[in-house]
């Protein structure tokens, strides 16, 4: 049952009985069997098709398969193999926690309803085979109806019988849910990292939202395209949110821990070159400038050119100088930079607060929804 055509395959045993007199004969004594093809086709038939089938295959292997049976008081049993494929109309609001239901439809072609009236036999009308199970749903319920189509040269006798399923979510939690829990879960990774560690903050970062938004590539390209949203696509846009979220505040944090404030760099620093892997007999001189950036001259006097410093180095710095890391030291405890550590350690408990609030929201409310569909 391929969701992405919107169709069904069965392929099924048509049984049609109905009362001839014409063939009520006093020397038949027993029921008498016919599966030659130009026999069946001298006895009279009802002409019947089904209005929802896309396409049909009558089997031949390894012979015509089609019997005919007369019994001595006239009664006709006809029984052929059909090979049928059927639309079926899904919605997929709820996908992949939706149930459907798929009809298969049998009316008169050419009689009214006043020459040929279809009946469902009295009892058990639909026969499933033993066993059968489908991969992706499972068969909750069949309903056998009858109905009556009008058009405008009468009205025809028809029936109808629906197949109530109910997708089997095993295979989505395998291959959608719990990887996209995963790979945001890494995203939350960062938020351990040091502030100042961005190689390796931004190759995590963007590495998940690839892995996410090529994850939400592969689930839709198995779905048939629908104007409207389904469930799997609230999932999926949620958890790339919050991938991109947590890339967005590595950007934030980085920004404010990098961004001194100008009466914090009035004072100079010497940095020797040996932290940068050079001599000490070259050093480099920091200052501020008035718009707060940082300007460098060499000691042995040496044209004075712009240099950027990361903030490791000034830190190695300072913790070789005997400063202890805490608020009295120079700007590593600026009031951004520790606004961009306290801002780290509120993610780390607030995007997994945040996430396990949106799976509870989630699950509850679809499955709920389920839970109702199926008692009406």
């Amino acid at each position: 049952m391929p969701t992405p055509r919107l169709d069904y395959e069965v392929d099924l045993y048509l049984r049609q009985k109905w009362q001839d007199e014409r063939l009520k004969h006093k020397d038949i004594t027993q029921p008498l069997d016919l599966n030659d093809p130009n026999l069946v086709k001298a006895i009279w038939k009802p002409e019947v098709y089904f209005p929802n089938a896309k396409h049909a295959e009558f089997q031949y292997v390894t012979v015509p398969n089609v019997l005919i049976r007369i019994k001595p008081d006239g009664e006709i049993l006809y029984m052929l193999r059909l090979k049928l494929r059927f639309s079926c109309m899904m919605d997929l609001a709820k996908f992949p926690l939706d149930n459907q239901i798929c009809t298969m439809e049998i009316a008169s072609f050419s009689k009214t309803i006043e020459e040929l009236r279809l009946e469902w036999k009295i009892g058990e009308p639909i026969i499933m085979h033993n066993g059968l199970k489908m991969p992706q749903f499972e068969i909750v319920e069949i309903k056998a109806t009858d109905c009556q189509e009008s058009f405008q040269i009468g009205n025809y006798s028809c029936l109808v019988a629906k197949y109530h399923l109910q997708r089997s979510v095993g295979y989505h939690l395998v291959q959608s849910y719990l990887p996209t829990m995963l790979i945001v879960a890494i995203s939350w990774v960062s938020f351990w990292m040091d502030v100042d560690s961005v190689p390796g903050r931004t190759t995590l970062g963007v590495t998940t939202l690839l892995a996410v938004s090529s994850q939400s590539s592969g689930i839709q390209s198995g779905l048939p395209q629908v104007s409207y949203v389904k469930a799997i696509d609230v999932w999926m846009g949620t958890c790339t949110a919050f991938v991109f979220s947590a890339l967005l505040e590595f950007t934030i944090v980085n920004y404010m821990w990098r961004k001194l404030q100008p009466e914090l760099l009035k004072k100079i620093i010497s940095i020797p070159r040996e932290i940068n892997g050079g001599s000490d007999t070259n050093a480099v001189s920091l200052k501020a400038s008035p718009d707060g950036h940082l300007d460098n001259e060499k000691v042995n006097g040496c044209s004075q050119t712009e240099f950027a410093v990361g903030v490791t180095v000034v830190r190695k710095l300072l913790l070789q100088e005997g400063h202890s890391n805490n608020c009295h030291d120079f700007f590593v405890c600026d009031n951004k930079s520790v606004s961009a550590r306290r801002i780290d350690e509120y993610a780390r408990f607030g995007f997994p607060l945040a996430f396990g609030a949106f799976n509870i929201a989630y699950w509850c409310y679809y499955l709920r929804d389920e839970g109702i569909n199926q008692m009406t």
